[in-house]
């Protein structure tokens, strides 16, 4: 496009085929460039300080450096750069750590060329773009209750441990050193915090949930 800098453009994913895909798509729009390609968290998190693009398409799910890390160090060392996470996953975890890591977008591998140079433009620029997917994992993480026992204490969670192990009141303040009166009240506010009405509750939920 006469007048107009490129905007410069990383790939990172480790596999070949997908950044042989990306490249052709990048090659068609004028106002993109392909400055380089990495195979992985740890090469593309090397380049950008010496590559300097505006934007990189980060696969996320990649060995050892994943792509959130990946991003997370990019951002730390050259935050002008702009990162969209590429994915073919849209579980929730992965959306919500991409963003905390500073992608200022995510979106899915099956979105159309039209739509990603759009995205990438739009990183350019500083603006964001979820795929409706991501939206609505970020919507359904922001809307559910929290899990369970999330508001224990530490020592809670040390006496909860020990009534899973199936230790007593008077047994758990051996262990711990303390008096029964205190482990009473450390049971009493665990099943309280637990919305349990019994330590057999108590350790059902925990050993569920996976509290310990």
């Amino acid at each position: 496009m006469s007048g107009e800098k490129c905007i410069r453009v990383l790939i990172v994913d480790d596999h070949a085929i997908v950044r042989s895909g990306l490249e052709d798509f990048i090659l068609a729009y004028d106002d993109l460039e392909l400055v380089g390609q990495a195979g992985s968290g740890e090469e593309a998190v090397r380049l950008c300080p010496e590559l300097q693009p505006d934007v990189v398409l980060m696969d996320l799910v990649m060995p050892k450096m994943d792509g959130a890390a990946a991003t997370k160090a990019i951002r730390t060392a050259c935050p002008q750069i702009q990162v969209i996470a590429l994915t073919s996953f849209e579980q929730q975890d992965l959306v919500q750590r991409a963003l905390q890591a500073g992608a200022i977008g995510y979106l899915l591998k099956n979105i159309s060329a039209g739509e990603l140079a759009a995205a990438i433009r739009a990183a350019a620029a500083g603006r964001p773009t979820l795929a409706p997917e991501a939206a609505r994992a970020l919507i359904d993480a922001a809307t559910q209750p929290p899990a369970p026992g999330g508001d224990l204490t530490q020592r809670e969670r040390e006496v909860l441990a020990l009534m899973v192990e199936g230790l007593n009141n008077p047994d758990i303040a051996d262990r711990l050193v303390v008096s029964q009166s205190t482990v009473k009240f450390h049971v009493s506010s665990i099943l309280s915090k637990l919305g349990v009405a019994s330590r057999t509750e108590a350790v059902a939920l925990a050993l569920k949930h996976h509290l310990l």
